[in-house]
Formats: structure tokens, sequence, C-alpha cells
């Protein structure tokens, strides 16, 4: 069953964010995109190389209107000390959730029950708080920032003009227009 067109369910989180722990609601993520990115753990391997990634190209999310989460199963006090001690870490500026019961993990069907860790899957969140795209990944294999913000300004660009996005489309190339004109033409 496809989480597409899936409002995220109500949630409350503690998370980490600029030397401050905070709280992430469903409600708080409402009236901007959001990527939402999960990872299995802090303290590992790939992980650190993704939210690095992340955070290099946290300024152009922005400049998109679109708030970027990071969330593991790892407490918020583990956020901290992973920031505080890690050079790729300290990079980051985006939210950090806390999930230590997986409930988020669940809602977002990531959860590995049987590990107590998350699946890697990046998610694109509408302002409404309705899923638009998301990829799962083995956690052997790390994500690319820049593949996930093509699609969220693919998703932006849908949204807002009601055309479609071929392969490889990015902003300011050329779109389609659905039409019985181009059945059997592309």
């Amino acid at each position: 069953m496809s989480l597409i067109g899936k409002k995220v369910e109500e949630f409350k989180a503690k998370g980490y964010q600029n030397g401050d722990f905070i709280e992430i609601t469903n409600e708080s993520m409402k009236g901007k995109w959001a990527a939402v990115v999960f990872y299995p753990a802090d303290f590992t391997f790939v992980c650190p190389t993704e939210l690095e990634d992340l955070a290099n190209l946290y300024e152009e999310f922005k400049k998109e209107g679109c708030e970027v989460y990071s969330v593991s199963t790892d407490t918020e006090f583990v956020h901290k000390a992973w920031h505080d001690t890690s050079e790729r870490i300290k990079k980051v500026q985006y939210p950090m959730i806390a999930d230590p019961t997986g409930k988020l993990s669940r809602a977002f069907e990531v959860m590995i029950e049987e590990e107590g860790l998350a699946l890697r899957g990046s998610f694109i969140i509408d302002p409404e708080g309705v899923i638009q795209a998301y990829e799962v990944h083995a956690n052997g294999i790390g994500r690319e920032a820049s593949e996930l913000l093509r699609k969220l300004q693919a998703a932006k660009f849908v949204r807002e003009h009601g055309e479609v996005c071929p392969a490889k489309w990015k902003p300011g190339k050329e779109s389609l227009k659905p039409s019985i004109d181009l059945v059997g033409k592309l």
C-alpha cells in the first residue's frame, strides 16, 4: 500500500536543533514543505555522510520554502552528543527528531522491528501535511541530498503549474502538459 496522498499522522516528538531541545509536531510542520529523512542511528557510518550532505544543501531547501527534518530512533540527548562530537554533524542546523519509541518510524512504515532502527526513508510532504513523494532504501545504500532537492522542486512545480515533470527534470527545464496529443509521441 502506498503512502502517497496520506496525511502525516498526529505526533509530538522531541528533537535537537542549534543547541536547544525542541518539540516538533505534525501541526508545526504544516504551512511549509517538509523533507523528512529517516536514518538508522547516530554514531554510525553512512548516516553522517548523508546528514552532512543535507546540511550542505540546507540553504537551498530553505529557499524552496522547505524545512528538513532528520529522524532516528535515538533520543534528543544522543543527537546533541553526536552534534557536539562529530565534525560532519556540527554542520547540521535543521531539526534532528528523536523517535526512541519508534512511533514515527512505524507511521512512515520504515521501522525495522527486530532491530529497533529505521530504514533509510526520504519523504517530501506538502504544506497541508500530505506525502507527495518518498523513497526507502536498505540501510547500506546512502542517499544524495541533491536528488531529494530535485524531487522537492518537481513536487512544488507540479502543484503550482498542473504540469508534469519528465525524468531528470530540473527547474527551468521543459515540463509536459498532459493531453491526448502526447499519447504515443514521447
